[in-house]
């Protein structure tokens, strides 16, 4: 028994772990979303500004699938459901005017998941925009794939430009690279036009580069006019999309990647790594999905009235920000805004400064080094969906078509997020954080 105790007291080790997990942190946007609540449950006020759920709920016709497809019970093709894969492979050709066969389309249990089995697939230096979203360098890091960071100028909007792309790929031109680029972006909000987007695709093909087209936004366009790089570079982008965010079914858990029929090695490798972990992704999601892709009158309604939503309310959040001295760009859509507090607060880090705010004002965001920013640049992302979505587009839908909503409706019905945002921007003002 004494031995039995000494050995279950022991001290825990790390020996085991692979190297490239010792190190590893959980989820940043994960870890915010489970702090707040935890204050919250503790009593404390807080403005949720870390964690980008999308606020708005599944439109009723892709639930009515799902109830109508919840008995489907039978595992699905690795690469997913084919009826699906034609849905995804209508969607592009419906809205991108891309030659996207069904064959081309892979389905996995969020595009998160689709991202990681690219990485493991592929033996790529990955070249990230600074600021991204906080998984992309994480996970190359799982594979000790080397990360090159492209720095990005909140003059440029946050956008990589030809030029700092070149300069990243003038070495070593016959090194395979792994280009990331999300748009509309998590953290910035920024998005890219057609001409910005063909040349960088210039780029990207005099330097055989494969591109990763983060496109999970695309539906909050604020324009409506979303434009997949792969217009320009076919060969070279896969795809990323599912239906976390204009769907509003970030919980669903189902993504999908379209793979052009060039790198047909790469779909065939990163099926053979899905067949051997997740097998394939849960049945009624993939049917009820289908309605989604395929889209119709009350998906465009339902995207409409969601962009009207979050155009008002960043466009509220950003002259708001600037009213208070901070720097930021406007947002071309998405749930985001990065600004920057440069010279209106005191603080080493931008972790310090929103080490701060939360235990000072309340308010919950991101430090800008969780996205890649050097820690002294004092940015934070706000998330600005802590509203009832659902209440918000009933009422949205009142409004005459192509009116956005004013101050009034988004202190009625984003309220949180508005008050949130007041007094983030009262502290700053009142030089509470000098």
């Amino acid at each position: 028994m004494r031995h039995v105790l000494t050995h279950m007291r022991a001290p825990q080790t790390d020996s085991r772990l692979s190297p490239a997990v010792r190190t590893l942190k959980p989820s940043a946007t994960l870890a915010i979303n489970e702090r707040t609540a935890r204050l919250v449950a503790q009593g404390r006020e807080v403005f949720r500004f870390g964690f980008g759920q999308s606020p708005f709920p599944v439109p009723e016709i892709v639930v009515e699938a799902l109830r109508r497809h919840a008995h489907e019970k039978a595992y699905l093709p690795v690469q997913g459901l084919p009826q699906l894969r034609e849905a995804v492979a209508g969607y592009y050709r419906r809205t991108e005017q891309l030659n996207i066969g069904p064959d081309q389309v892979m389905v996995g249990p969020g595009s998160k998941e689709l991202m990681f089995l690219l990485q493991m697939a592929c033996e790529v230096e990955v070249l990230i925009p600074a600021p991204s979203w906080v998984s992309y360098a994480p996970q190359a890091g799982l594979f000790n794939r080397p990360v090159h960071w492209l720095a990005t100028d909140i003059s440029d909007d946050w956008r990589v430009t030809p030029e700092k792309l070149t300069e990243a790929c003038r070495e070593e031109t016959d090194r395979p690279r792994l280009l990331i680029l999300n748009y509309p972006s998590n953290p910035t909000g920024a998005t890219y036009d057609a001409e910005q987007l063909e040349a960088l695709a210039g780029v990207a093909s005099e330097f055989d580069l494969l591109i990763l087209a983060d496109e999970i936004y695309s539906g909050f366009n604020f324009a409506g006019e979303h434009v997949s790089i792969a217009r320009y570079y076919p060969d070279g982008t896969i795809i990323s999309n599912g239906l976390s965010k204009w769907c509003g079914a970030g919980g669903w858990r189902l993504g999908t990647f379209v793979i052009p029929e060039t790198a047909g090695w790469l779909r065939d490798a990163m099926a053979a790594i899905a067949s051997e972990t997740f097998s394939s992704v849960a049945a009624p999601m993939q049917y009820a999905a289908i309605t989604a892709f395929n889209g119709g009158p009350e998906i465009e309604c339902y995207l409409a009235d969601g962009r009207r939503i979050m155009r008002a309310l960043l466009r509220y959040a950003t002259q708001t920000l600037r009213a208070a001295g901070a720097d930021v760009c406007d947002a071309g859509g998405g749930f985001y805004l990065f600004p920057r507090f440069a010279g209106t607060v005191a603080a080493k880090t931008s972790a310090a400064l929103c080490e701060r705010i939360l235990d000072e004002a309340g308010v919950a965001m991101l430090p800008g080094s969780d996205f890649g920013q050097p820690p002294e640049d004092l940015t934070a992302r706000i998330a600005l969906v802590d509203f009832d979505g659902a209440s918000a587009m009933q009422a949205v839908a009142q409004l005459p078509e192509g009116v956005d909503p004013d101050e009034i409706f988004l202190r009625r019905h984003c309220e949180a997020v508005v008050n949130g945002v007041d007094r983030l921007c009262a502290w700053v003002s009142d030089g509470k954080g000098v």
